[in-house]
């Protein structure tokens, strides 16, 4: 079993919105993955961008540039 680090986690309302934000930051080198949104929150559809937890402002920053909105941006043990 893996070990659980801290992690942010960045839920969306709409599948689209995870797919448009995971291309965003492919094509712009952010780091982190998607992730099935793990138990503990809920959110509109499945998907969940998961990155490290100082990278909040940068990737708050990031979204409201390009005009992507999100959900919640949660911080916990993943």
């Amino acid at each position: 079993m893996r070990k659980k680090e801290p992690k942010l986690i960045i839920t969306f309302h709409t599948t689209a919105e995870a797919i448009a934000m995971e291309k965003l930051c492919k094509e712009n080198q952010k780091t982190g993955r998607m992730i099935p949104v793990p138990r503990e929150i809920s959110a509109g559809c499945g998907l969940a961008w998961c990155c490290e937890p100082d990278m909040e402002q940068e990737m708050s920053e990031f979204m409201k540039e390009k005009g992507m909105e999100h959900e919640e941006m949660v911080r916990l043990m993943y």
